[in-house]
């Protein structure tokens, strides 16, 4: 599938109709936003882990698709996951297993490990959220009426839809090393030889992103765009009673878990143990 098929795909999820995707942008953002804040604040596993049904309620509530959700956190989990990875063998604390070479792995950094990996599941599955209940455009405007810069606003909405014609651009890059029968995992070749088609191909997509960039620039001057210019014009949308009530639930439900974690957990074992 192209990448014009995956942000079809992509703003398709936001056109269906629930309860949540009703809603306002600014107030899905800011909900949102204030539960990542709060799950990277919480020291607590068993918290992150409720926090992460509740998303997932959210999810089922909007009538989108747990596999489709999870397959995209999954997707981009291995980017932060790797650090999470390391801490047991690099945390000081109680050693539970010893490996060769004087690896050691400790209980606090195994703790440590999962705390960070529960925190990037909670924020990853919010980004997902948000990015299948508001458009993109949407979500970008709503920044704006929170009190981003216009400009600011113009370049994340820029940026987000130059992501995926930059892709576009890899895979005709790609597309011409392969019927030219390059293979970048070929051992045959020089290693060498390689890297220099790697660098080679690193340097074409910039330049495509120059022209590409300076195009869509003179496109914008020929239309009369300066910097005094009003790209957004829609009315701002009142916030009703289901907006109040999303975040009244939100709300009551970190105040209830931080009211768990401080008087009903008990302060020892595997799902509050003191890391530090």
């Amino acid at each position: 599938m192209s990448a014009e098929g995956h942000l079809y795909q992509l703003e398709k999820e936001t056109m269906k109709e629930s309860i949540l995707h009703s809603l306002d942008g600014r107030v899905k953002l800011i909900v949102l936003i204030f539960i990542i804040i709060y799950a990277v604040y919480t020291t607590n596993i068993f918290i992150l882990a409720l926090i992460e049904i509740y998303l997932i309620s959210l999810i089922l509530l909007s009538r989108l698709s747990l596999k489709s959700s999870f397959i995209k956190i999954l997707i981009i989990i291995p980017f932060g996951g790797s650090i999470a990875i390391l801490q047991p063998f690099v945390h000081s604390g109680t050693i539970i297993y010893s490996l060769p070479l004087g690896i050691h792995i400790t209980s606090q950094g195994l703790i440590f490990g999962t705390l960070l990996i529960s925190r990037l599941i909670v924020t990853l599955t919010c980004i997902v959220l948000l990015s299948s209940l508001s458009p993109m455009q949407e979500v970008a405007e709503s920044f704006r009426k929170l009190g981003l810069p216009r400009d600011f606003s113009m370049i994340f909405s820029l940026f987000i839809r130059f992501i995926f014609m930059f892709y576009d651009e890899l895979q005709r890059i790609r597309n011409a090393q392969v019927t030219r029968n390059f293979d970048i995992f070929n051992k045959k070749i020089d290693y060498m030889w390689r890297l220099k088609q790697v660098a080679y191909t690193v340097a074409m997509m910039f330049l495509r992103s120059y022209e590409r960039g300076e195009s869509v620039y003179l496109s914008m001057l020929s239309r009369g765009y300066s910097d005094q210019s009003q790209i957004y014009n829609s009315k701002d949308k009142e916030i009703g009673k289901n907006e109040y009530f999303f975040i009244l639930t939100t709300l009551l439900v970190v105040v209830c878990l931080q009211i768990f974690v401080m008087f009903l957990i008990p302060k020892t074992g595997f799902f509050n143990l003191s890391i530090l």
